[in-house]
């Protein structure tokens, strides 16, 4: 039709038959049929009729739309297979394209109304949003061992300021306080409206009590920063689109610093997070004008942060362990029989005798609902040390061994060394290493002299790595200058004076 119309334009305005034809890109013979009346701008629209047979036609209404009908979720391949399954032989996967255009322009026609997106004006400090990430396709490690964590992401919905941090457990509640008060004392302020999901993890499992005191506690938690606490309908993503979009540009950042700096690899978790920091601060420089609108409008904060742990009463037991969520603990031997407060951090759990605290733990998750053991050689060697024979068939005897170099140095013991003398020297070990904190340097060392086929005494141990140390262990005397016998005579102050001596 525009081809005719072209056409008959150029024509009218002088144009010869042979150059109005090339000007609409049409051959000399159809632009005489159409100087001929034999095509028309009505006849160009197009044909209304089909060239083919339908192959659908005896199936389309009384068996698709008839399904689609009372079905309306049902997509398309799912139809067209239901289709070659009722009629073998009927339907080949050269039709499934057709079919699949025909179900498409149906649902347009006569489906139901789709999910609409009601786009939001964003007023400066009105909206902070929480939110966990996971880094599915970027691997981190620490020291070469792989780590597993996620991502908790606070963003101002107006500036687009952000704060990260790393979480080692799941969407609790611990993670979320944590994350959301130090991003909130580092901005500065707090918005008047907080927005989360349905924190679906967090409340995955528990019972309705569990769920019930969860909601509280994150309610308490808005509400001393003067926050309304809200939340978008569950697995309706888009209505947290201002922190769940910019998760995606958050993961492409990391990704691509991680290639910047040409490894992903770092050597403690401490490095990870400041790496981490620095890399969100740097392009949290980009909206320092429109953060600067905005803090004019956030509220100011409280005089001080409010709980952001959970906290559980236990009882130490008489192996010198606790046990958290699954998970068992040592603790120094002097806590045992008494009853420890925690609080629970998503990293650490700070354990408490009356209002002191006595020790931080490093918090450890399960895999799976497994249960799992984070045990301090250094918290039980002193007993151990009284009765070094308990370690070989002690319950925590792998987890007492600090790392794979430790366990290296046990099995040389125990196949080179006497049962009894085994255990005393490997216990021995372990004490030195604690007392002299050189755990690492000592197993080093250790392999290489038995490398070289042999294994240290304990006094030439302690004369290397705690050269102090004038006590012997393992009933080796440590060499040393006997001291004169006269110098006793200076403990006596009134020796010599008769009478005076008592």
């Amino acid at each position: 039709m525009q081809q005719v119309k072209l056409y008959m334009n150029s024509k009218s305005q002088g144009a010869t038959q042979a150059q109005a034809g090339a000007k609409a890109g049409v051959s000399e013979r159809s632009a005489r049929r159409i100087d001929g009346g034999e095509i028309s701008v009505l006849e160009a629209k197009g044909r209304d009729w089909r060239t083919r047979q339908d192959p659908f036609a005896g199936v389309w209404e009384s068996e698709v739309v008839a399904l689609l009908e009372r079905q309306p979720g049902l997509d398309a391949t799912t139809l067209f297979e239901d289709l070659q399954d009722r009629h073998p032989g009927r339907f080949g996967n050269g039709g499934k394209r057709t079919f699949q255009r025909r179900v498409k322009a149906w649902k347009a026609l006569y489906g139901a109304d789709k999910a609409v997106m009601f786009r939001q004006v964003q007023e400066p400090g009105r909206q902070g949003l929480s939110d966990f990430t996971e880094l599915k396709d970027i691997a981190v490690t620490i020291a070469g061992v792989p780590l597993a964590h996620r991502l908790y992401h606070f963003r101002l919905a107006y500036s687009g300021w952000s704060y990260v941090k790393v979480v080692l457990g799941g969407e609790s509640f611990s993670a979320l306080a944590e994350g959301l008060q130090e991003a909130l004392w580092r901005l500065g302020g707090a918005p008047p409206e907080h927005r989360t999901d349905s924190l679906s993890a967090a409340y995955k499992n528990l019972a309705r009590a569990a769920q019930d005191d969860l909601t509280a506690r994150y309610e308490a938690l808005c509400a001393h920063y003067g926050m309304t606490a809200t939340r978008n309908n569950r697995g309706v993503s888009h209505e947290n689109g201002a922190v769940e979009s910019p998760h995606g540009h958050l993961k492409r950042r990391i990704a691509q610093a991680l290639l910047l700096r040409e490894s992903a690899d770092f050597a403690a978790l401490e490095d990870y997070r400041q790496w981490l920091d620095a890399l969100v601060g740097r392009f949290n420089r980009r909206t320092s004008e429109a953060l600067a609108v905005e803090r004019g409008r956030l509220q100011a904060l409280p005089a001080r942060r409010t709980t952001d742990y959970s906290e559980q009463v236990v009882a130490v037991t008489t192996s010198g362990t606790i046990e958290v969520k699954r998970v068992l603990y040592s603790v120094p031997a002097r806590l045992i029989g008494e009853r420890l407060r925690l609080h629970l951090f998503d990293d650490r759990i700070e354990a408490f005798v009356g209002a002191t605290r006595a020790i931080t733990l490093p918090r450890v998750y399960t895999v799976n609902q497994e249960r799992a053991r984070c045990i301090d050689y250094r918290h039980l060697i002193a007993a151990l040390a009284r009765k070094p024979q308990a370690f070989r068939y002690s319950q925590l005897r792998e987890d007492l061994l600090p790392n794979a170099t430790y366990r290296a140095i046990w099995q040389h013991l125990d196949r080179h060394l006497e049962a009894r003398a085994a255990c005393k020297r490997l216990v021995g070990i372990l004490a030195l290493a604690a007392r002299a904190d050189c755990e690492q340097a000592l197993g080093a060392y250790l392999l290489e002299r038995i490398a070289a086929g042999e294994i240290p005494s304990l006094p030439v141990l302690e004369q290397r790595f705690e050269p102090g140390r004038t006590g012997g262990i393992d009933g080796e005397a440590l060499p040393g200058a006997q001291h004169p016998l006269a110098l006793y005579s200076s403990l006596l102050p009134a020796y010599g004076q008769p009478g005076r001596l008592h």
